[in-house]
This record gives C-alpha cells, sequence and structure tokens, in this order.
C-alpha cells in the first residue's frame, strides 16, 4: 500500500508539470465556409495530428480573410492558416508558389512541396519575423467565363475580369491581356459573377458548387482546363511560436496530410459537369505558357518589356525551383534552354 500510495503521489505530482509542457498556440484560420468548411476541417485535422507532437492549436474560424489576417496582427492569435496570396507578405518564397502558370500539374506541386518541407530548405521557410509551418493544397485555379468561345487571350481584351484587390499579379496579368480588372474581394466576386457583372472570374473547382458559380456559367459559359496557378493554404507563425525542430515536425505534419487534402481538391473538379470544361487547343498551349512566363519574369524583376515599373512580386529562387521541376518533368519545353530561363 506504502508503495503504491508512493507511486500515485508522484503522478499527481508530476501531473501539473507534464500539462505544462504541452504548449498552446491561438489560431486563426480563414475558411470561407467557416467551421464547417473543407479549409477548417483540414486545420483541425493536421491541429489533432499536432497535439501527438505536444502542441495544442486553439482553432479560431473566420470566414473574412482579411479580418483574420487583422486579428493576426493585432496578436489575437500567434499563428494564421490563410490563402499563400494573403501569406505572402509574411513569405516571398511560399508566397510565389501560386505564381501565374508556374506550377502546371498536381504531380508538380507534390514534388515542389515535397522539396521545401526539407530540413535543408528551412532557411527559406522563415522571413523577418514570421515563419511558415506548413503548406496545404486548395487546387488549381481555373478560368470560369459566361461565354465558352472566350478560349484564347485575343478572346479577353476588353473584357471585364474580378480580380482580388489583394493580387497584384493577378491585376498584371489581366492587364497584359487588354482586359478590363474588375475590383473584387473572395467575398463578393463569385456574386458579380453569378450575375454576369463581369464577363469571367478565376477560381478553384470547388467554387463551382461552394459559390454556385453554375449560375453565372449557364447554357453558354464553361470553365477553362487550364490552370492559371496553384493555390496553397498556408500557416504562418510568429517565429517566437516554436522552435526551430517544432517548426520543422509542423511542416512534415502537414505535409503528410498532402493526398488528402489533394482527394477532396479532385473530388470537387469531378463534380463539374464534363460538357462544362473547355479544352484548349494543344497549338495555343505553347503561347499560354510562354505568355505566362514572361509575366513571371516582369513580376520577379519589377519592370515590364516596355520598361516600366511593375510590382515586384516573385521571388526569384522559388521561381528558379519550379523551372527545374517543370523542366525535370518536360525536359524537351523551349523554356529549359531560353537564355532568360527563370
Amino acid at each position: 500500500m506504502r508503495l503504491r500510495s508512493l507511486t500515485a503521489a508522484v503522478c499527481l505530482g508530476l501531473a501539473p508539470f507534464a500539462q505544462a509542457q504541452e504548449k498552446e498556440i491561438n489560431m486563426c484560420v480563414f475558411d470561407l465556409i467557416g467551421s464547417s468548411g473543407d479549409q477548417y476541417a483540414l486545420i483541425e485535422d493536421y491541429a489533432l495530428d499536432m497535439r501527438e507532437k505536444g502542441i495544442k492549436f486553439n482553432l479560431e474560424p473566420y470566414t473574412d480573410e482579411g479580418v483574420a489576417m487583422s486579428s493576426f496582427s493585432a496578436g489575437d492569435c500567434d499563428a494564421l492558416a490563410a490563402t499563400d496570396i494573403r501569406i505572402r507578405r509574411y513569405n516571398e518564397f511560399t508566397g510565389t508558389l501560386s505564381a501565374v502558370g508556374a506550377i502546371p500539374s498536381y504531380k508538380h506541386l507534390e514534388t515542389v512541396l515535397a522539396a521545401i518541407n526539407k530540413p535543408s530548405a528551412s532557411q527559406y521557410m522563415k522571413e523577418g519575423d514570421y515563419e511558415i509551418a506548413g503548406i496545404f493544397p486548395l487546387g488549381a485555379a481555373y478560368l470560369f467565363v459566361t461565354d465558352r468561345d472566350m478560349d484564347t487571350v485575343e478572346d479577353l481584351a476588353g473584357k471585364r475580369l474580378a480580380t482580388l484587390n489583394h493580387h497584384p499579379d493577378a491585376v498584371h496579368m489581366v492587364n497584359y491581356v487588354n482586359a478590363s480588372v474588375e475590383p473584387s474581394s473572395i467575398t463578393d466576386f463569385g456574386g458579380k459573377f453569378n450575375n454576369r457583372s463581369v464577363d469571367a472570374a478565376y477560381a478553384p473547382g470547388w467554387a463551382y458548387e461552394a459559390l454556385e458559380l453554375y449560375r453565372g456559367i449557364g447554357d453558354t459559359g464553361g470553365v477553362i482546363d487550364y490552370p492559371l496557378g496553384q493555390l496553397t493554404m498556408q500557416i504562418v507563425v510568429r517565429d517566437d511560436a516554436l522552435t526551430d525542430e517544432e517548426a520543422q515536425t509542423s511542416r512534415e505534419v502537414a505535409f503528410d496530410h498532402f493526398n488528402t487534402a489533394l482527394k477532396s481538391v479532385k473530388e470537387y473538379e469531378k463534380d463539374i459537369p464534363d460538357d462544362t470544361w473547355v479544352e484548349i487547343p494543344d497549338a495555343d498551349i505553347a503561347d499560354y505558357q510562354e505568355m505566362f512566363r514572361q509575366n513571371r519574369i516582369e513580376l520577379r524583376d519589377g519592370v515590364d518589356g516596355d520598361g516600366n515599373e511593375v510590382p515586384e512580386v516573385y521571388h526569384g529562387e522559388m521561381l528558379t525551383l519550379l523551372r527545374k521541376v517543370r523542366c525535370r518533368i518536360n525536359p524537351g519545353a523551349s523554356e529549359c534552354t531560353a537564355p532568360d530561363r527563370e
């Protein structure tokens, strides 16, 4: 009895100590649908795995990404899960993953994420007082159009495109093709497309049902079957929130969820009727790829082909990595030997 009593006393004495070892971090999580959305569920699954690593994330859902950003900036949370377009302000390297036309397929994306989640790439995950602690696929962004004949660059000239206010590379791209920018937010671009106050909008496949974009497509529109870019959800933390080892573990745990997240992405894309997809002729794809490449170079260097200043948006080393991955998968592409290759 004495031994049992002694053992119980020791365990009770250690309980508060063990509890104190679990680190707690408040995380603001953006999901347009809220706590019932797929993005929130993805972060919930990640958080459960991190709990086993001794880190407890207290999740707070936000349906407005701007508000989530403000809460993070105000210190209401020490971690933020949001789209890479927003996270770019904290890390230009990982924010370049959504560069226009830079990741043509999910195979390319998996190869890239596998590379940058290795410990050898950890230096790129830190920028200033912040660190990227996880990256998840949200799906390729496609062009949704009200007129399915709008399938070439020339067709876009003069058309109105819903363009996110905080997406400077998309604004540059729209101007590049001589289309008209319709400033929009993630909460209202779907409505503008559905009431046809714009001719086109870009979004991942899940938006077809979630935002009812099929209403804007109607009988005449479609979805252009060519990825404009790859959207990701990224977790950024204040640099002092996690140790270097914990941050690396977090990135690896997040990457473990890649296949699950991608499965969900593909299911949403399969829900789009086959006759809604608009195939681009093979002869035009090379022109699209070169146009995207020139845009990326301009947004890397901060100057366009006419010598005018444009925003410096993209991280050069990430663009080089993405080019190497593309050329590993398709070594015969003209960009692989171009004198101005990324």
